[in-house]
């Protein structure tokens, strides 16, 4: 952010030149917020969601559309609020991101019936999908020398990584001592003090004229977006091998057949894919939803595991994710960004994945009489730390040296993988789980004098560390997809766009 010339970010902002903006870091405050509203909102209502359903009466079987509605929304329309951010600009379209997250907010607090809950958080999701793009964006077209974007995006990486953790911690709290209206209500002050923040410290050039909004490859990537991700969310309820799941399934992978034709042709492409054809940020798009798979789903086991399991009220069940925010934070902040300028992204990246991968194995010893302190403690310092040493070059990375017209759509295709990974893993692990589970009771109950009460439980954990495993594997891929592909050398000092250096061939 420029002082000579309001939306000059390119000349000064981030730098230590004269001129540069003294209230940028306060800018980091506001983009922070934001980030870290839309990424909790996530989580915040899974602790919540057994007092919702109580009080507007829902059905077991449409208690998933709570969490579901949101992801879908947000995962399936963040391409085109990534390209309507390069369009009418980052700055206009995060205060009109944030002011629809706040009333929708609203709306989902207000609700009376299922059905009005249920399009809240449809509705929170579309402004999400605006919003995570222009706040990724701004981030990278204001911090542009080396070490103040290291710092920067070891902030930003934290509270992607942490805020699905931060949302237990605060959905429990809020469910606990208030009721669970207010894991909506919340979001409405923050939003307000964002925009407020936003008009005073946030500056950005006005939209691209020469950028032009593709109906036609909204209609085909948004589309097959939500087919996929609406597949994984019924995946779970209804079987992989469910005619409507199949059907979902085979029209997505239609639609982005067609997409990726269509991107080759388009006068001004949704996704230009010279972004994704660039080796660095397709293994970094890679390895983030291989992450995210293996992270989302552990998040569901421990909720679970930690109150049905070990008895944990919604706030100390909260209260249980909280090492898992702090290490994230660590790991991003105080490790990851203080090396990024000195060492290839890969070499914070891979370690990061192998961490993660010792910690989810750790947990597959987690048994019925499990100590948290002794067992689950240690699993999940590692997994934080893993996450934290991973999120920041991800992101950093990706974004590098994205020309000012495509960042919006590259911010968005950052957070297209994080919301593709999370359905992904929430659906396919719990479904790994529940089999394994119900095939560990139905042999076990058929043993002479075995008990219920003992079986059942066992029979859950058992399900539980069974896609554990899975995801240890799936953490051991992404630190595999990182090592090959992501090739970029440390940033050369003194480089001002602060981007990772390709690694040449020959």
């Amino acid at each position: 952010m420029s002082t000579g010339r309001t939306g000059d970010l390119g000349a000064a902002a981030g730098t230590t030149a004269d001129g540069a903006d003294p209230h940028r870091w306060w800018g980091l405050v506001v983009i922070a917020l934001a980030q870290l509203m839309v990424v909790l909102d996530a989580t915040i209502v899974n602790i919540a969601l057994p007092s919702a359903q109580r009080a507007l009466h829902m059905s077991d079987g449409n208690r998933q559309w709570v969490i579901t509605a949101y992801t879908l929304a947000f995962g399936g329309l963040l391409l085109l609020g990534g390209r309507i951010a390069d369009l009418v600009g980052r700055k206009r379209t995060f205060v009109v991101g944030l002011i629809g997250f706040a009333a929708a907010s609203a709306l989902g607090g207000t609700a009376t019936t299922s059905g009005m809950l249920f399009g809240a958080r449809a509705l929170q999701g579309a402004f999400a999908a605006v919003l995570a793009p222009s706040a990724l964006s701004l981030l990278t077209t204001t911090f542009t020398d080396p070490r103040e974007r290291g710092r920067a995006f070891g902030i930003y990486g934290a509270l992607a990584g942490s805020g699905s953790a931060i949302g237990f911690i605060v959905g429990g709290l809020l469910t606990e001592y208030l009721n669970w209206r207010w894991c909506l209500y919340v979001n409405v002050p923050i939003a307000a003090l964002a925009v407020l923040g936003a008009f005073n410290l946030l500056h950005d050039r006005p939209g691209h004229d020469e950028v032009r909004l593709d109906v036609p490859g909204a209609v085909l990537g948004c589309g097959g977006l939500v087919a996929i991700v609406y597949g994984f969310s019924e995946a779970e309820p209804r079987g992989w091998t469910d005619p409507l799941v199949l059907a979902l399934f085979a029209t997505g992978v239609v639609l982005l057949v067609a997409f990726v034709w269509w991107q080759n042709r388009a006068p001004s492409p949704l996704l230009p894919l010279h972004i994704v054809r660039d080796r660095n940020r397709a293994g970094c798009f890679l390895t983030m939803m291989l992450a995210i798979i293996g992270m989302f789903g552990l998040f569901l086991f421990m909720t679970y595991y930690l109150q049905v399991i070990l008895g944990y009220s919604p706030v100390k069940a909260g209260l249980g994710f909280l090492p898992l925010t702090i290490a994230i934070i660590i790991g991003s902040t105080q490790i990851s960004a203080r090396l990024l300028h000195h060492v290839a992204p890969r070499l914070l990246m891979v370690p990061g994945m192998l961490l993660a991968a010792a910690g989810l194995m750790l947990l597959t010893g987690m048994t019925v009489h499990s100590s948290y302190a002794g067992e689950i403690l240690p699993a999940l310092v590692l997994l934080g730390l893993g996450m934290g040493l991973t999120f920041m070059p991800v992101f950093a990375t990706a974004t590098a040296g994205v020309a000012p017209r495509d960042s919006g759509v590259t911010s968005a295709t950052v957070n297209t993988s994080q919301q593709v990974g999370g359905s992904i893993g929430t659906a396919l692990l719990n479904t790994i789980a529940t089999t394994s589970s119900a095939a560990y009771i139905t042999a076990h109950l058929r043993s002479p004098g075995a008990q219920k009460s003992a079986v059942v439980p066992a029979g859950v954990v058992h399900g539980y560390t069974v896609a554990i495993w899975w995801a240890a594997g799936v953490m051991l891929l992404a630190a595999l997809t990182a090592g090959l592909m992501v090739t970029a050398r440390a940033p050369k000092h003194g480089t001002q766009s602060g981007a990772p250096v390709p690694e040449s061939v020959g």
